[in-house]
């Protein structure tokens, strides 16, 4: 921003430098070589010939006209002419320079409409581009530091205006979700700390069972039995908080906001088509949304196209790149959208786990991931009451997302 100044500020002091100097090159009076006297001279004389009265303002090079009275014609000190005129001697006075003012007037009038609009334009820009564009250019800076909870100053920019909207509701979602991750850990340490507490009474238990039935204390075999069925009970025990720990990670790591209402499934697939056509053309891929009858489908437009979008790029990903195909078929009061891809490696095996949290499949191998993709996808379809499953046959993967429709 200051070197734009310090630009504009530059501009200014060479347009004066400018004007200054054409100022002093062009003076305001210049030698008349060109004549222009005479042809003035013969105007007066016809002037004077018919009888018309003259004006020497209308004149540029005619100072006096003077008829001869008393001998005195020949006397003045600036350049003249004698002209008969219908029997009269007339002196007509003229000067060898004419004035250059009307010109440069002129000339600094358009020097100087130019400045102000030239400045006017770099001030303008200054404040609704440059001024707009330097708020944004600090974000990455503060985002890098973690500085979220300066807001971005509103601005009623047309070009950026927008733009630092959307970039301040990011800064927001980043804030939002550095707090609930806090929260998250937060509440996994205190969970943890609890359970561990609960896990110390049946682990001192089945210490104390083992290192009694160790050390022979219980000669009766009913005491040895019951003893042992004491420790499974506490290892029990021990497993439901590992699982009830288990179940609070799973559930509480993401959190998601959904907000559904009545959408076209035709808007969301033209959406996907437009994103996804080119890339897919780019990449040699064949892509085709087969033919559907259009509804209303109930969900958040945008989540639904999140979930699409997930499982369009695992199938870019993961396939062969040789076909992925959209196929909408209808169940009762659901609409069924089921994305193909051709090349599937996956094993049968596996296909139970690929909705799990941070569950990656053998086929994965060097591809960048981790393993979430999935999971929120099914998270977000439950929180729509939606549903989504996978099946795999002769070597092609079908994802298929279920999303009830409005009645």
């Amino acid at each position: 921003m200051k070197s734009y100044d310090k630009m504009i500020l530059l501009f200014a002091l060479i347009f004066l430098v400018i004007l200054f100097a054409i100022n002093l090159i062009f003076p305001k009076n210049m030698a008349d070589n060109s004549g222009i006297f005479k042809v003035e001279t013969n105007r007066v004389v016809q002037e004077i010939t018919a009888g018309n009265k003259i004006n020497i303002s209308d004149y540029d090079t005619i100072t006096g006209i003077y008829e001869d009275q008393n001998g005195n014609l020949y006397n003045s000190d600036v350049p003249y002419v004698i002209r008969e005129i219908n029997g009269k001697f007339y002196r007509i006075g003229y000067k060898t320079e004419r004035s250059n003012n009307g010109i440069m007037n002129f000339v600094n009038g358009i020097l100087i409409f130019l400045f102000f609009m030239i400045l006017g334009i770099l001030l303008y820009l200054r404040q609704t581009v440059l001024k707009p564009f330097n708020a944004i250019s600090e974000l990455p800076y503060m985002l890098a530091k973690g500085n979220l909870s300066v807001p971005l100053k509103e601005t009623k920019s047309r070009y950026f205006g927008k733009c630092i909207w959307g970039l301040d509701m990011l800064r927001e979602e980043l804030e939002n979700s550095r707090q609930r991750e806090l929260k998250t850990a937060k509440e996994e340490k205190t969970a943890i700390l609890s359970i561990s507490h609960d896990v110390k009474t049946p682990l001192a238990a089945i210490k104390l069972y083992a290192k009694a039935i160790s050390n022979n204390l219980y000669p009766d075999e009913n005491k040895r039995r019951s003893a042992a069925e004491n420790i499974n009970a506490k290892a029990d025990e021990i497993e439901c908080y590992v699982h009830e720990l288990i179940g609070k990670i799973n559930n509480d790591f993401m959190k998601f906001h959904v907000e559904s209402k009545e959408v076209y499934l035709s808007v969301i697939l033209e959406r996907i088509k437009k994103y996804y056509s080119e890339k897919l053309k780019l990449l040699g891929t064949d892509f085709m949304i087969t033919d559907h009858t259009d509804c209303l489908l109930i969900c958040d437009p945008g989540r639904m196209e999140e979930v699409l979008q997930n499982i369009m790029e695992n199938a870019i990903k993961y396939g062969d790149g040789k076909m992925i195909r959209i196929d909408i078929s209808d169940e009762e009061y659901h609409k069924l959208i089921t994305i193909s891809n051709s090349g599937c490696t996956l094993p049968n095996t596996e296909l139970s786990h690929i909705f799990d949290s941070f569950w990656r499949g053998s086929n994965t191998g060097d591809k960048a991931g981790n393993g979430l993709g999935l999971y929120i996808c099914r998270r977000l379809m439950n929180k729509m009451n939606g549903d989504i499953f996978a099946e795999i046959r002769n070597e092609m993967m079908y994802v298929t997302v279920v999303c009830p429709k409005s009645t």
